[in-house]
């Protein structure tokens, strides 16, 4: 049987990777179905731990790794070559096989779900860059309004944020219907240079469900990074869909977490304008905006290592491709297209296409 194993496991995974399944079929009975009903429970337990359970799992794997390279070494010195490659091979194949039915079973099926944009009704065409620039305009005049108040008192850690959690729990009624998921603490993890390096500002541990963290982030940006990868928890695999979910949380809480919504969607849109609107943009930011957003460029400045980002994102864009994410991460800048195309009624309510009546609300925002 220990022979037979790492095979079946590979097999599995194999079939897994292959395997056409209907996003319907996904939606219905993964996304809104099981993994609603596991996550609560997941996510309570890697909570009450004081250290990420993903720092475990990765050093675990890397121990068995290196194990088995080492095993195969030895073999090597005891003339058994060939027997000693294969053995590892299989040895390795078998570990990521596991580690990949893991990633599926635990989060990862969320890539194959519905796509948000055939869920929810569509009120404008593919956006214009008369339609971008407007919505960074709308950023500026919201960030020139609330940065004062969102400023006034100490910024409060999303994790302690009641407001925060609640608006998450209302934006997924808003989405899905059935069970919502509970967020996730922002943890320290030894990644937490990787991130600093890679200019990365946090990620969901797929296998055991939690939220890791740069530990740089300022406080403005914490509110965003939180409801984002909190959406992540949630089942919204794709960036783009996770930003949207995460706006939409933040957009409906405090001061503090509508001000990180609005410079998040500031950032969006100045990274796809032309120069000279890019410069006119940032020119109609009042002085306090101006500053936070000069503050985050210092952090991501200091912290990067500019070969390593390249190399990251490179890779990272692989993986997003190989789960069936087509856009790879040109998929963050996606959330433009759902805040532009999706309709809303009053304060940013999405309507869905299965929904028997327009939400309560109005007109849109």
């Amino acid at each position: 049987m220990r022979r037979v194993l790492p095979w079946l496991l590979v097999a599995v995974a194999a079939l897994l990777f292959v395997a056409p399944l209907d996003p319907a079929f996904v939606e219905r009975w993964y996304s809104g179905g099981v993994y609603l009903r596991l996550q609560p429970h997941v996510t309570a337990v890697s909570n009450r731990l004081p250290f990420a359970a993903f720092d475990l799992i990765l050093v675990a794997a890397a121990a068995t790794a290196t194990w088995i390279v080492v095993a195969a070494v030895r073999g090597f010195r005891r003339r058994e070559r060939w027997r000693a490659v294969a053995r590892a091979t299989v040895r390795l194949l078998g570990v990521g096989a596991a580690l990949y039915i893991w990633f599926l079973g635990a989060w990862g099926l969320n890539y194959r779900r519905v796509p948000l944009l055939e869920r929810l009704e569509l009120a404008h065409d593919a956006p214009t860059p008369a339609t971008v620039l407007a919505l960074g305009q709308q950023a500026v005049e919201r960030l020139n309004q609330l940065h004062a108040a969102a400023h006034a008192a100490p910024w409060i850690d999303p994790w302690h944020d009641r407001g925060l959690q609640e608006a998450f729990r209302v934006t997924q009624g808003y989405l899905a219907d059935g069970g919502a998921a509970v967020p996730g603490r922002l943890k320290a993890s030894i990644l937490g240079s990787y991130f600093r390096w890679a200019s990365v500002d946090g990620m969901v541990d797929p296998f055991a469900l939690e939220v890791l963290a740069n530990p740089d982030l300022l406080p403005f940006e914490k509110p965003f990074v939180a409801a984002h990868e909190w959406s992540h928890l949630a089942g919204y695999a794709n960036e783009s869909e996770a930003s949207f979910v995460g706006w939409l949380t933040c957009v409906r809480a405090g001061d503090g977490a509508q001000y990180s919504a609005w410079l998040f969607l500031y950032w969006e849109v100045n990274s796809v304008l032309r120069p000279a609107e890019r410069a006119a943009l940032a020119a109609a930011l009042g002085r306090g905006p101006r500053a936070d957003v000069a503050a985050i460029s210092e952090r991501v400045r200091r912290g990067q290592l500019p070969q390593l980002r390249r190399v990251s994102w490179a890779a990272y864009d692989q993986y997003l491709k190989a789960n069936r994410v087509e856009e790879g991460v040109r998929s963050y800048d996606a959330v433009i297209t759902l805040l532009a195309r999706a309709r809303f009624t009053k304060d940013w309510v999405p309507v869905r296409l299965d929904a028997p009546h327009d939400p309560p609300g109005g007109s849109a925002p």
